[in-house]
């Protein structure tokens, strides 16, 4: 028997875990306890605060269906998911690619195959624009046939799991750039929207007196043989929230503003945006789909 005090008790636990027998569940449980522990402390939860944050969690859990990740929301929010992003860009990558952005939950398998040229708006309407560019390695060569998923929502802030039904998919696409690694698609200017603000993290942005808005941006995922998959996304430049991103995804390099005056736009006479993506080589760590957005399907948007 043990006579356990405020701080005995990190250490009981931990030793308790001592024999587990995979390592890096070893490694990951003992840091989690010994951080956990060290805020109780830190904070002097009290009992009251304590059965609050387990009503919280609760609520989180009951919030989540097959079309809404709401612990990945939270986890948006709080900017983890945006550390795990950083981190893994940084591991294992002697070339730079593209920089990433969190997947969101709204990402969808199996969406419908475009040709170039074609448009991923087959629902919606709105002002339409185009967005081109060329897929090459860091030396600046050609990334052939790389394939390339692209989702948003439409000119009304809302992605198609929002909007319709979920078997119905719209302002999302599939294409394959050609032998040169050139691409470009048509597709409806998004705008930004709020985070899912009707469940328990929702609450808590409110609470925190915070905005809860993304801006407007464009999710793309890119992969070829031999490179590194790049989940990544583009943010529009004019939108008011593009400096305070709710849940942290906007980096500078990924910032666009859609032109008219563009001389090698493929489709003259609609505003255009040229972004040229950057795979990196693939290395031991792998890729990977880090990141989220608050989507209602599996991880935020």
């Amino acid at each position: 028997m043990q006579d356990l005090d405020a701080n005995d008790i990190t250490d009981a636990v931990i030793a308790q875990m001592a024999d587990t027998p995979d390592p890096r569940l070893r490694e990951i449980m003992e840091a989690a306890v010994r951080h956990q522990h060290a805020f109780a402390r830190e904070v002097k939860l009290t009992p009251e605060e304590w059965l609050k944050g387990i009503a919280f969690a609760t609520a989180v859990g009951q919030a989540c269906t097959p079309y809404r990740q709401e612990f990945i929301l939270l986890s948006d929010i709080l900017g983890l998911s945006r550390l795990v992003n950083a981190m893994h860009d940084a591991t294992g990558r002697e070339e730079v690619g593209t920089e990433t952005s969190l997947l969101g939950p709204f990402f969808r398998e199996q969406a419908p195959k475009i040709a170039l040229g074609g448009t991923i708006a087959h629902v919606k309407s709105g002002p339409e624009i185009v967005l081109y560019g060329q897929v090459t390695d860091p030396a600046g060569k050609p990334v052939p046939d790389a394939q390339m998923d692209v989702w948003q929502t439409g000119a009304d802030g809302l992605y198609d799991l929002q909007a319709h039904d979920p078997s119905v998919m719209d302002m999302r696409g599939q294409l394959r750039c050609d032998a040169e690694g050139r691409f470009h698609f048509r597709t409806v200017k998004p705008i930004g929207y709020p985070i899912p603000m009707d469940g328990p993290v929702g609450d808590l942005v409110t609470h925190q007196n915070r905005h809860g808005f993304r801006p407007a941006h464009i999710h793309v995922l890119i992969s070829a043989p031999g490179y590194r998959e790049l989940v990544t996304a583009l943010y529009f430049g004019d939108d008011e929230h593009v400096d305070s991103d709710t849940v942290f995804g906007v980096s500078a390099s990924l910032v666009v503003h859609d032109r008219l005056d563009l001389p090698d736009a493929p489709i003259p006479g609609l505003p255009s945006i040229r972004y040229d993506f950057t795979l990196s080589q693939e290395s031991g760590s792998g890729g990977g789909r880090v990141g989220s957005d608050p989507s209602r399907l599996a991880p935020a948007g």
